[in-house]
């Protein structure tokens, strides 16, 4: 059937503003995703699946079959940013070993627990924890920019700890209500998981406590997703009048490239404490090189080795352990080939005592 020319004037207005209207939602869809931060875009392209994770490096399947069991209790998690780190083909890279589940997961150890340290009792409201005087832990959410296989809080009721703004008042005032904390420290999970407008509001709470003068942060972000260091977060944290400390966490020095470099570069020349915690792992570095090497790469890149802390006895995490006469000799090593400043202290969290128990 033949149109008229004003029909046809009409069906073709019509398919121009169908194109116009799809081209405009096409617009505010590409500018929605460009207005998310860099670092969210990373953590949704995470591997969340062992046979990826393996198909990804080139590795055998089997090491998946094998890892199903560990994933379904505590699933995978891994950054695409900490992804590219990790060698292909290496079924005993350090990297790899934190990140792929074990069968040794699922074994019943005598002698761990899901609360290794005892995160219960030390629970003053929904969200804040308190182990030690002065001090005051603020759980902020469950979430991690990767699943490490030694968590020791993988088995934390996290579904307890606050979930908005509001909810936090409490946990806010029983900081306000102890004058003996002077220090405020951020946890987790991961309290870089949450935008910065989040934590900035939270920080602006606890900045009103005037007995508190030092604000800390422990996180991984900056090592598993280097983007993570806006100027955002910069912003809510060193703005204000508390003095700002981030302790990182990094194991072995393979994670710290120069991409990770740069991200603390931003930190330091922001006036922030940079110190960093490793955890004493069989197979990854419970050896004198690569305790000797992280802790050079440290130094080099600004930031104070801190803690070696021997591992939290989490269920699930046995097969990491390294007994603590082989963690002293260690760091009798390491105290010959190292400047002391370079030296962490080696040390164990033991539920209920008053301060961190020093091994070495």
């Amino acid at each position: 059937m033949k149109m008229s020319p004003k029909a046809q004037k009409l069906n073709l207005l019509g398919l121009l503003g169908n194109q116009v209207s799809i081209l405009t939602g096409f617009s505010r869809s590409v500018r929605a995703v460009s207005d998310s931060p860099r670092w969210q875009g990373e953590l949704r392209d995470a591997v969340r699946d062992a046979g990826e994770l393996c198909r990804r490096l080139q590795l055998p399947q089997e090491l998946a079959l094998g890892a199903s069991g560990g994933a379904e209790q505590f699933p995978v998690f891994v950054p695409p940013s900490y992804l590219a780190r990790i060698k292909s083909g290496d079924i005993r890279d350090p990297l790899l070993l934190q990140v792929l589940p074990d069968r040794g997961e699922t074994k019943v150890v005598s002698g761990y627990s899901s609360d290794p340290v005892d995160d219960a009792a030390a629970s003053l409201q929904p969200g804040v924890l308190q182990k030690y005087q002065g001090r005051a832990l603020l759980v902020t959410t469950g979430a991690c920019a990767v699943h490490c296989r030694y968590c020791f809080r993988r088995h934390f009721p996290y579904e307890q700890s606050p979930h908005s703004d509001a909810a936090w008042d409490a946990a806010i005032a029983s900081i306000a209500a102890d004058t003996s904390i002077r220090e405020v420290i951020l946890s987790g999970g991961d309290p870089l998981m949450l935008v910065d407008s989040r934590l900035a509001s939270l920080v602006e709470k606890i900045t009103a406590i005037a007995h508190v003068r030092w604000l800390r942060v422990h996180t991984r972000l900056p090592i598993m997703v280097p983007s993570r260091v806006t100027k955002e977060m910069l912003a809510w944290l060193t703005d204000g009048r508390l003095t700002p400390v981030v302790v990182i966490h990094a194991n072995h020095v393979q994670e710290l490239d120069e991409l990770v470099a740069h991200s603390l570069s931003k930190l330091k020349l922001a006036g922030v404490t940079l110190l960093n915690q490793t955890v004493l792992l069989r197979g990854v570095n419970n050896s004198v090189a690569a305790q000797v090497a992280l802790s050079e790469r440290l130094i080099d890149i600004g930031v104070v080795p801190y803690y070696l802390h021997q591992l939290d006895r989490v269920t699930g995490a046995a097969h990491f352990e390294v007994p603590v006469a082989e963690g002293r000799r260690l760091m009798e090593e390491l105290r010959k080939q190292l400047p002391g400043y370079a030296v962490p202290r080696y040390v164990q969290e033991v539920a209920g005592q008053p301060h961190k128990l020093v091994l070495a």
